[in-house]
């Protein structure tokens, strides 16, 4: 007789271009499927990731469209009844895939059987920055508290969440899943329309153009290299609001043949590998996909320090350059690059070591591991 699966719902806000949507999307589609029944479901429909999820992962979606305001009408109701108009089915497990609407949403399940699991993604640092999708602080704590599990991507991930909700809750973190073997197998694809020049020193960076990614930090330090006769190129990958602020100071600053803006690539992995360096310049992170997949492909970081960074390149920057969180401290550790090849190549090397730590199959088996945990308590 078979052994009945478990129901799993993944709630989010949608599978658009964010690393929390990618890594979710990874995730669900190498969990075991004949334990899991899986659901991912979005608060609103679309977004370039919905494409990758596997034909053995039920889709749903609340709204066809994103409701403009949406988040204040949802303070209109209370979580319970949010979570009755959107989650019409019963599970054994509900998680909200990401802090703020969803996790309002599942804290209102009424099903004392089903298990309820929180993940948190970014550092919250503020009452403010916590209650956001809430009512108010209280509500946001009277909400997690509902949760079963607090899952959360980085040890400094976790930290912030205790210290500026004070909830003293079961939490596990849980590094993101990256599909590495597909990774690198689109690595390796060529790249015959961009030019990647031999006698420079190709930088690169990856992520949304918002201001939260400090990709002006790093075309300033461009420039700053450029000036001092450093032959120095820097691509972009990505999209967003930022993006014409990024091209003008581009413009003004003559750096036309510095910079090459890539927009969004579906495999951005191929431009990736092709360079000497991986750059994140990001006031806030949770636990970055981008430079998990830069060590994937062997391309060594260079990164300011935000959550997570250290758990990944090491305390003393032994797989990789954490600096300051300032454009100064990322001037310097690139420009250590820069100027000294040996210790490039050193960090190219321990790029490629670090990066098979970051195997699938881990970070799923600790995923399907708690999930089972939760059903058997």
């Amino acid at each position: 007789m078979n052994k009945k699966k478990i129901k799993v719902l993944f709630l989010i806000h949608d599978l658009g271009k964010g690393g929390a949507e990618k890594v979710l999307v990874n995730l669900v589609n190498n969990m075991d499927h004949s334990k899991f029944d899986i659901t991912v479901m979005t608060l609103f429909d679309g977004g370039v990731n919905r494409q990758f999820l596997s034909e053995h992962v039920r889709y749903l979606y609340w709204c066809k469209r994103t409701i403009p305001g949406n988040s204040k009408l949802m303070k209109l109701l209370s979580p319970e009844r949010l979570h009755k108009m959107i989650v019409k089915e019963r599970y054994d497990i509900e998680v909200s895939y990401l802090e703020g609407p969803s996790a309002r949403v599942v804290s209102g399940c009424p099903d004392t059987g089903t298990k309820l699991v929180s993940w948190v993604h970014i550092e919250i640092h503020t009452e403010k920055r916590a209650a956001r999708a809430f009512r108010s602080i209280s509500e946001a704590r009277k909400c997690y508290e509902r949760f079963d599990m607090l899952a959360f991507v980085s040890n400094t991930v976790r930290e912030c969440f205790a210290k500026t909700l004070k909830i003293q809750k079961q939490g596990e973190v849980l590094y993101n899943t990256n599909e590495s073997s597909k990774i690198r197998e689109l690595s390796i694809e060529n790249t015959d329309e961009i030019a990647f020049p031999e006698d420079k020193f190709k930088m690169v960076g990856v992520g949304k153009l918002l201001k939260s990614k400090g990709f002006d930090r790093v075309l300033r330090v461009l420039k700053r290299l450029k000036d001092e006769g450093c032959p120095v190129m820097l691509y972009l990958l990505g999209d967003g609001r930022e993006k014409d602020e990024l091209m003008n100071f581009v413009k003004e600053n003559e750096l036309e043949e510095q910079v090459v803006f890539l927009g969004y690539r579906v495999n951005p992995y191929k431009y990736v590998r092709r360079c000497d360096l991986f750059v994140c310049a990001s006031h806030a992170e949770g636990f970055s996909t981008a430079a998990t997949e830069a060590l994937i492909v062997g391309t060594p970081v260079c990164t300011v320090e935000v959550s997570g960074m250290k758990e990944m390149l090491g305390e003393n920057n032994e797989y990789g350059i954490v600096t300051e969180n300032s454009e100064e401290g990322l001037y310097r550790g690139i420009k250590s690059l820069l100027d000294d090849p040996e210790l490039l190549a050193h960090y190219t090397r321990k790029a490629e070591e670090r990066g098979r730590s970051f195997s699938t199959e881990t970070t799923v088996k600790a995923v399907e591991d708690m999930l089972l945990s939760l059903i058997e308590k």
